[in-house]
C-alpha cells in the first residue's frame, strides 16, 4: 500500500497560507490595507470588522484612507484603530479617517524583522508537527499490518520530502519579507 501525501500537503499549504496571511498583517512603512484585517469595532452590540464597514483605499504610497459607509460609525471606528496593536494613530475630519504610515526606523524595522523569523520558526514547528502526524499514521498502519516494512519505509521518504518542500517554501518567503523590510 502506498501512502498518499495529498492530505499532508494540504494541510502543510494551508499553514502556509496562514503565515503569508499573517505576515501581510505586518506594516511597513507602506500604506497596506492588510494591518486593519483584524481590527473591529461594536456595531449595534456586535464586533463587526472594519472592513466589512467601509471602503479602505490607498491614497499615496503612506497614507490609508477609511471611508465608513454609515458615518455615525466614524467614531467608533477610530477607537478600536487606536485601541488595537496597528501602532498608528488615525486622524479623522468627520468624512473619513486617514491613516498615515511612519518611516521605519532602523530599529523597528530589525523588530520587525525578529518578528518575521519567530512566526517563520512557528510555520515550520506547524509543518514538522503536521510530518509528526503523518509519521504516527504510517505507524499505526503498520502495526495494523496494512502496511509492509518497505511500504512505510517509501511512506517516511515520501512525507520527510513533502516536508522539506514546505520548510524551504517558509524560508523562501521570511526570506523575501525581511527582503521587504530592510529595504525600505
Amino acid at each position: 500500500m502506498k501512502y498518499d501525501t495529498k492530505a499532508l500537503e494540504s494541510r502543510m499549504q494551508k499553514t502556509i497560507a496562514s503565515y503569508e496571511s499573517n505576515l501581510a498583517d505586518i506594516r511597513a512603512s507602506q500604506a497596506n490595507a492588510g494591518v486593519l484585517n483584524r481590527v473591529t469595532f461594536e456595531y449595534y452590540g456586535t464586533q463587526t470588522p472594519i472592513k466589512d464597514m467601509a471602503s479602505i483605499s490607498i491614497s499615496d504610497a503612506r497614507t490609508l484612507v477609511i471611508s465608513p459607509f454609515d458615518r455615525s460609525t466614524i467614531k467608533a471606528m477610530e477607537k478600536a484603530i487606536l485601541m488595537s496593536d496597528v501602532g498608528i494613530t488615525p486622524a479623522n475630519d468627520g468624512q473619513v479617517i486617514r491613516l498615515v504610515f511612519p518611516q521605519l526606523t532602523e530599529e523597528r524595522r530589525k523588530a520587525l524583522v525578529k518578528q518575521v523569523k519567530g512566526m517563520g520558526e512557528d510555520a515550520k514547528v506547524a509543518i514538522r508537527n503536521l510530518r509528526r502526524d503523518a509519521n504516527d499514521e504510517v505507524k499505526k498502519a503498520k502495526k495494523d499490518g496494512s502496511m509492509t516494512e518497505d511500504d512505510v519505509s517509501a511512506a517516511e521518504k515520501s512525507i520527510q520530502d513533502v516536508t522539506d518542500k514546505f520548510i524551504k517554501n517558509v524560508d523562501a518567503i521570511t526570506a523575501a519579507k525581511e527582503k521587504e523590510l530592510m529595504a525600505i
